[in-house]
């Protein structure tokens, strides 16, 4: 079980560490590079190829303002990409959700919310649980935790107003 994650430049390893730790705390392998669209196309593409040949499952991306990185990930391979849009310094992040989003017919990425790594990774163990019985398990039981917390806090509300 391997993810790999693509980030655009190192300010961004904050905000894709969640991503990181939960994939590792679901035993996911998982490759994390450094690489710009822009700067370092050659660069990535060779990962991209990496990807192809040592069992990479899944694809998540993370980039801001231009956001290209998402959709030449995309371009270059037909393993699931995830997008993650991350707020710049301008427009808090919409710039890249709406290049993350906006992708031609044939070359999709999915994406997630701004800033929103760990629910890539929740996305590529979820594509990952397809084929690997483990994930789903976990990822079942981390949904009945969730379940679980939440009925506890409806029942602090209730006593807290009776």
């Amino acid at each position: 079980m391997k993810v790999a994650i693509i980030m655009g430049s190192t300010s961004d390893l904050s905000k894709v560490e969640p991503a990181v730790s939960i994939l590792q705390d679901y035993g996911v392998e998982v490759n994390v590079r450094c690489l710009s669209a822009h700067r370092a196309h050659k660069g990535l593409s060779a990962f991209i190829e990496e990807c192809h040949q040592n069992g990479t499952e899944v694809i998540i991306t993370a980039a801001g303002m231009a956001a290209a990185l998402p959709g030449v990930v995309a371009s270059q391979t037909v393993l699931p990409v995830i997008g993650v849009p991350l707020s710049g310094a301008t427009l808090d992040g919409m710039d890249a959700l709406l290049s993350i989003v906006q992708m031609p017919s044939g070359i999709p990425v999915a994406t997630v919310a701004i800033n929103g790594s760990k629910n890539a990774a929740y996305l590529a163990l979820q594509i990952m649980a397809l084929h690997h019985d483990v994930l789903k398990q976990k990822l079942l039981e981390e949904r009945l935790n969730m379940e679980a917390q939440a009925l506890r806090a409806n029942e602090e509300v209730i006593e807290k107003f009776k």
